[in-house]
C-alpha cells in the first residue's frame, strides 16, 4: 500500500510530466501551466525527500536544547 507521501510524489511526477509535453493539470481546485513547472519540481523535491526518509526508517525530528538558567 502506498503511503501519502508516496502518492504526493506520483502525483507530482504526473503533473511535471504533462507540462513538460506542454499540457495544463489539475490538483484539486489548482490548474497548473507550463509557467507553473519551477513550482512543479519544487513540490516534487519536497515530496521525493519524504518519501526517501520513510524508506530510511520514516521521518526523524531534530530536537534543539536551549540552557536559559542564565551563566552564573
Amino acid at each position: 500500500m502506498a503511503t501519502p507521501a508516496q502518492i504526493m510524489l506520483q502525483t507530482y511526477l504526473a503533473a511535471e510530466a504533462a507540462v513538460l509535453q506542454g499540457q495544463s493539470f489539475r490538483m484539486g481546485e489548482r490548474q497548473l501551466n507550463r509557467a507553473d513547472l519551477a513550482e512543479i519540481r519544487a513540490g516534487r523535491r519536497e515530496w521525493e525527500a519524504k518519501v526517501n526518509a520513510q524508506a530510511r526508517g520514516g521521518s526523524r525530528m531534530s530536537v534543539a536544547l536551549a540552557d536559559f538558567r542564565g551563566g552564573e
